[in-house]
């Protein structure tokens, strides 16, 4: 018995981006390579010596948000953000339009919420002067990139759902 061909209707590159993932892609390669190198760092200084760089732990924890976030925007740039496809391959051409408008208006709230919280508590770290228990630092330095890079990832599920909806007006 010969199943049915399933063409699923997602596209995954990322030709109708005008700026291109590279930089997402240099920048997550960039702090993986700090983290590895903080990391194995603190290990060899506390190999040798048995005292912990006292910088490692804030910086790495930093370095994996930002490469999180980093990450989240090359994935929806190139429409590879994680999902269930065995159902959605399996609907109409129709059903699998409205079900990525849902996703990318859900998507959107998502991140337009991080913004406005992430901005709010940004502001008040640096309002209040609050600074980080391990290195004294501001806080607001490290907050300050989740509504920065969520403005990133924002930009490009619109970029995105531009595409899809030229890509269906020619259609």
């Amino acid at each position: 018995m010969d199943q049915p061909e399933l063409k699923p209707n997602t596209d995954t590159g990322t030709d109708h981006t005008i700026v291109p993932v590279r930089i997402e892609e240099a920048l997550g390669a960039a702090a993986m390579a700090l983290i590895c190198l903080i990391s194995f760092a603190n290990v060899i200084a506390r190999y040798a010596t048995n005292v912990s760089f006292a910088f490692t732990e804030e910086y790495s924890v930093f370095l994996l948000v930002f490469m999180t976030f980093v990450g989240a925007s090359a994935a929806f740039a190139g429409n590879e953000h994680i999902r269930i496809t065995f159902f959605l391959d399996r609907l109409p051409p129709l059903w699998q339009r409205l079900c990525e408008v849902i996703t990318l208006l859900a998507t959107t709230l998502m991140f337009s919420l991080i913004i406005y919280y992430g901005a709010r508590v940004t502001y008040s770290e640096w309002k209040w002067e609050e600074t980080t228990p391990g290195l004294g630092n501001p806080s607001w330095i490290y907050t300050i990139w989740m509504p920065i890079l969520c403005i990133a990832i924002l930009m490009r599920v619109l970029g995105r759902a531009w595409a899809m909806f030229r890509k269906a007006r020619t259609a």
